[in-house]
């Protein structure tokens, strides 16, 4: 009996002591009583696009409700794709909230930068909370370079002479200032019920698609929503503006390869406004299939109408693959024959003796450069598939 009383008395102690513990709370009571009633906290994510100067995230910590007493959390950062020093600077400290406040603001200074590349990450870690419990204690930092203008480039690869016997340059595109030359281009957007080969993208004129830089002309194809459209890439046309009969065409060029991608350096007659197509006639100077990583193809086109299409052509396939370095694609178009050439060695030839109808490729024609995605010949990208692709141009030379 004495031992039970005992007992008795020894869970009294220890339920007391327990009670007295709960109601202390852990990091003390901003709240006006124990530990459930404590406010908590989380932190922000940040998503900014990187723009050349330098600039500022900024976190918000964030309270459920006000607190009673003063808060305080400790926070730094954490290296993840990005790295301190290099795409932001490196912090640390304690965020205060004051009572009667529910947040308070961290400041991350980002490193300036135009490159064009991956997406970058870094991480504000919360720890140490007084007063409060943390709900989401790691913040996302996000910097985006997906929209920057400058995307050095290897110029390895075939390079053409810059003159030939007989011939003059009568025009170029260097592409060697800071946007495409409103003098030689515009741009044709939309999806125009998918150009009538079923193709998938959004055509913009936006940097997003379509930019210069040291001395590169850049179009990007990228897997994006807009417009209604799942796929964004660039059309760019010298319609009326640059057009020529005859001559030797050379296009320097680095072309992208990911299945369902379809690039492509062509030209269209330009009467094609009053015969249509193909009556206007076309040149595919370049036309390659993102699973095929090393063949190229070169047609014309031609036709008294749609019923009466015809089309001659051939390919070959480049030892080093065509996105591995640079090629030059090239036309020698004379009133006789279309010959067509990968860095100055022909593989294929339409003598205009075998066309039949209406000869158009005795008229001019402008150029077209473009990254289609999808599309009949191609077929859709599938899980293989790896975006953003780019199709890089040096330069186009028309000698006569």
């Amino acid at each position: 009996m004495k031992m039970l009383n005992s007992v008795k008395h020894i869970s009294s102690v220890l339920l007391l002591f327990l009670s007295l513990s709960c109601s202390k709370g852990s990091g003390g009571d901003g709240g006006g009583g124990g530990t459930g009633s404590l406010p908590s906290a989380s932190i922000s994510n940040v998503s900014q696009i990187r723009t050349t100067n330098s600039s500022v995230y900024t976190f918000t910590v964030s309270l459920n409700k006000p607190a009673t007493s003063g808060i305080s959390i400790d926070y730094t950062t954490v290296d993840a794709t990005a790295k301190a020093s290099v795409d932001y600077t490196a912090t640390s400290g304690k965020v205060s909230i004051p009572a009667n406040s529910s947040s308070a603001q961290v400041s991350v200074n980002i490193t300036g930068d135009s490159a064009r590349k991956d997406n970058q990450y870094f991480f504000v870690q919360l720890d140490n909370p007084t007063n409060c419990t943390l709900t989401t204690s790691k913040g996302t930092g996000e910097i985006i370079n997906s929209d920057g203008t400058y995307f050095p480039v290897d110029n390895k690869g075939y390079d053409a002479p810059a003159t030939y016997p007989g011939l003059t340059l009568a025009w170029s595109d260097e592409f060697d200032g800071r946007s495409v030359k409103a003098e030689n281009w515009s741009f044709e957007q939309g999806n125009n019920n998918g150009w009538g080969n079923a193709e998938l993208e959004n055509y913009t004129d936006r940097v997003q698609n379509v930019f210069v830089s040291t001395g590169n002309l850049i179009i990007e194809a990228r897997k994006e929503v807009f417009g209604g459209f799942g796929y964004t890439s660039a059309r760019m046309i010298s319609k009326n503006k640059k057009y020529f009969t005859y001559g030797r065409v050379d296009i320097r060029a680095k072309t992208p390869t990911s299945k369902g991608i379809w690039p492509a350096l062509w030209m269209l007659g330009n009467n094609i406004d009053q015969v249509s197509w193909p009556a206007c006639g076309e040149v595919d100077i370049m036309e390659q299939l993102g699973q095929e990583s090393a063949r190229t193809y070169g047609t014309s086109h031609w036709g008294d109408n749609v019923a009466g299409h015809q089309s001659k052509g051939g390919n070959t396939v480049l030892a080093s693959g065509y996105d591995k370095e640079f090629h030059v694609y090239s036309v020698i178009w004379t009133a006789d024959a279309m010959k067509y050439l990968v860095d100055d060695q022909q593989y294929f030839e339409v003598p205009v003796s075998q066309v039949s109808g209406t000869n158009p490729f005795d008229k001019a024609f402008f150029f077209i450069f473009n990254v289609a995605v999808g599309g009949n010949w191609p077929g859709s990208p599938d899980n293989t598939t790896v975006f953003p692709q780019r199709m890089v141009v040096d330069y186009i030379r028309v000698y006569q």
